[in-house]
């Protein structure tokens, strides 16, 4: 670790978003909406992930798009005749909220991935914009509720360990074939050193229950990895196997693990889960929904 504290850590500045993915688990939604914009009580996914990547200091943001996503790159433009109808209508907290979707020009950079490949593929199709920098990755898919943001604490640690850093959390070993997971090398408490990663590892080969969450920074080596890789785990680029590369070298990737809760909200039962704890969490809605919410527990149990 000291011999990591004594070289020049570049900050990370620019993150990653592959949002190309047809969201068909969540169809027939996904048909005219991209995932990316069902919302949570009243904020799309994306705007989570977009507010996390600011509190962490990003100031470029590479989208990985496909077709039928102009509904995405819309909503982080301007809308005057909107704003105008506000203005006039003295409406100027919801103005505020408004104005907090909106990204400065050239701060949003799009990217096609033309064919479905895979993780690896998507963030592979940013290189050239990524160039000889560190950058983050965030799916949109995973939510973090965390007084401090997941992706803060990482570029906090980050500045403690360079090299590559990934979010983990630890699953029931019956689940980790439906993740990457780590092979730790030395555990430290919230970092841990890594010696290799595993993609959806069989029942019974998994090295730990360590698994890895959507949220990443990386070395642009990594990059370079994904540009030699043939198809993986499910026939597609895995940006695991080009992160495991890296691994090879001691010292060089390691796992933290973020203080907060995650939610999956690629499944409708974990979107579900967060609409709830969202909706808890806000004081505006908080006590009448949770009296909606126990007025209906008593009633499932009535009627048992």
């Amino acid at each position: 670790m000291a011999a990591k504290q004594t070289r020049r850590i570049q900050k990370v500045t620019k993150a990653v978003f592959p949002v190309a993915g047809m969201g068909t688990r969540f169809l027939p939604a996904t048909k005219s909406i991209p995932k990316e914009i069902l919302t949570l009580v009243d904020r799309p996914l994306i705007q989570y992930a977009i507010d996390e990547a600011r509190a962490a200091g990003i100031k470029e943001f590479i989208f990985v798009t496909s077709r039928g996503k102009s509904a995405l790159e819309d909503y982080f433009d301007h809308s005057p005749e909107l704003e105008s109808t506000l203005r006039r209508a003295g409406k100027d907290a919801l103005l505020e909220i408004l104005r907090e979707t909106n990204m400065d020009s050239g701060a949003i950079a799009y990217v096609r991935q033309n064919r479905p490949m895979g993780l690896g593929h998507a963030v592979w199709c940013a290189r050239r914009l990524i160039g000889d920098e560190p950058f983050a990755v965030l799916l949109p898919d995973d939510v973090i509720a965390a007084e401090k943001p997941c992706l803060q604490q990482m570029v906090e640690a980050y500045a403690q360990t360079g090299g590559n850093i990934v979010a983990a959390m630890e699953v029931p070993l019956a689940k980790t074939a439906s993740y990457g997971v780590l092979d730790v090398a030395q555990d430290m408490g919230s970092i841990v050193s890594v010696k290799g990663m595993v993609e959806k590892p069989k029942a019974g080969t998994e090295p730990s229950n360590l698994a890895v969450i959507g949220r990443y920074i990386l070395s642009p080596k990594v990059m370079l990895n994904l540009d030699k890789l043939k198809p993986g785990a499910g026939g597609e680029i895995q940006l695991t196997d080009a992160i495991a590369q890296e691994a090879e070298i001691p010292g060089n990737v390691f796992g933290y693990r973020f203080r907060g809760q995650r939610y999956d909200c690629g499944s409708k039962a974990g979107f579900l889960q967060a609409t709830v704890a969202f909706a808890l969490s806000r004081p505006d809605l908080r006590d009448e929904f949770s009296t909606y919410l126990n007025d209906m527990v008593a009633m499932q149990k009535a009627a048992q």
